[in-house]
């Protein structure tokens, strides 16, 4: 556990996990990417030379409000 509080309850002591993205050529994970969505030609989210961040999420015990934090690059 850790000190983080829920923002809707107040709960303190969050749950980390991470959320996952299984979708066609997915890594399994989601990333935050800076910048308004784009799409190129075919659809595509365009995200050449955009910074890429991992998600951290964290779970409230109490209510099961999720709490997402763009943490580092990744």
């Amino acid at each position: 556990m850790n000190n983080l509080r829920c923002t809707q309850c107040g709960a303190v002591g969050l749950e980390p996990g991470f959320a996952e993205d299984s979708g066609q050529n997915s890594r399994g994970f989601v990333r935050w990417i800076a910048g308004p969505l784009e799409r190129g030609p075919l659809g595509n989210a365009k995200r050449m030379g955009r910074p890429r961040w991992q998600i951290d999420a964290y779970r409230c015990p109490n209510c099961a409000h999720l709490e997402l934090f763009a943490a580092q690059p990744g």
